[in-house]
């Protein structure tokens, strides 16, 4: 089976007019020839060494609450994802392309970048996050074709994500289950079109095959897939 919607992210926090001017780094990504999604940086590797500490990473999360949300929920209107729950490794991952520029986010740059976070807080967050229990009022779909969701995900999906959507932290592979259904296809839509450029590639060729109709109801399917734990 194929691997496929290999993503996860954090997205955009609270906005405030004299931080949302700060540039992000525009670092490569999924249009370079010599591209890897998961290749090792200083940055990743420290933060991955570090053990997180989640009564820090509770302070430190305060900033993200805004669009996250105090229980890690998120935002499904605004397009935030839910992260309670969400394997650390992933979540460190993420943040550190964002802060790198390898994954564009403007809108949560500037709550991310060095002047903001220190780079030791960033596993202590994720540690908080990762210890937080996963909602189960996400956001679905419509329900109606989830026949078809569940033969995609099982066919692409579930070789990197699992079975029960419970993903791979080792791996870097997030959790999809109980995932608000509007983020999961906003980011498929990204991956397939090029837009997340920090993708793994082939996701980015196995949803090139999908039409906007099989994304939505693979997404549809994950959205829906209950809880699972560490």
């Amino acid at each position: 089976m194929k691997p496929t919607l290999i993503f996860f992210a954090l997205a955009g926090l609270t906005i405030l007019p004299a931080l949302a001017e700060t540039a992000q780094p525009h670092a490569p990504g999924i249009e370079a020839k010599d591209y890897r999604w998961n290749e090792p940086s200083e940055a990743l590797t420290r933060a991955l060494e570090q053990k997180g500490d989640p009564e820090k990473g509770k302070i430190a999360y305060e900033g993200c609450r805004g669009c996250h949300k105090a229980d890690g929920s998120g935002r499904p209107d605004a397009g935030y994802p839910q992260l309670a729950g969400q394997h650390a490794a992933v979540l460190i991952k993420q943040m550190i392309d964002v802060r790198s520029g390898h994954r564009d986010n403007p809108r949560m740059h500037p709550f991310i970048e060095a002047e903001a976070v220190a780079a030791k807080d960033i596993p202590d967050v994720a540690a908080y996050l990762n210890g937080l229990p996963v909602p189960t009022s996400n956001r679905k779909g419509d329900g109606n074709n989830l026949e078809r969701g569940k033969t995609l995900y099982q066919r692409d999906c579930s070789n990197c994500h699992g079975n029960a959507g419970e993903g791979d932290g080792k791996k870097f592979y997030p959790k999809m289950a109980s995932q608000h259904y509007p983020y999961l296809y906003r980011e498929s839509l990204h991956i397939r079109d090029g837009q997340r450029r920090n993708a793994h590639m082939t996701s980015v060729k196995t949803l090139k095959t999908y039409t906007d109709e099989d994304i939505a109801a693979v997404c549809d399917y994950m959205s829906r897939l209950p809880p699972v734990g560490n």
